[in-house]
């Protein structure tokens, strides 16, 4: 809840989020997840994508 709050969520909804019954798989895929934890941010925490590495290293015939 706390780092969910960290990202911009408001508290009542990260209460709601962080003791919810579904599974992991299942909110995985949820909306909240999806908005708060981008791309743009896992970039910023250091995480490598292989599709850009791909096409940084790309060669075209």
């Amino acid at each position: 809840m706390a780092n969910l709050v960290k990202l911009g969520i408001r508290k009542q909804k990260a209460y709601e989020w962080a003791n919810t019954r579904k599974g992991y798989w299942h909110i995985a895929g949820s909306y909240i997840l999806a908005t708060t934890i981008t791309t743009e941010r896992l970039r910023l925490a250091g995480f490598v994508f292989l599709s850009d590495y791909f096409i940084k290293v790309k060669v075209v015939s």
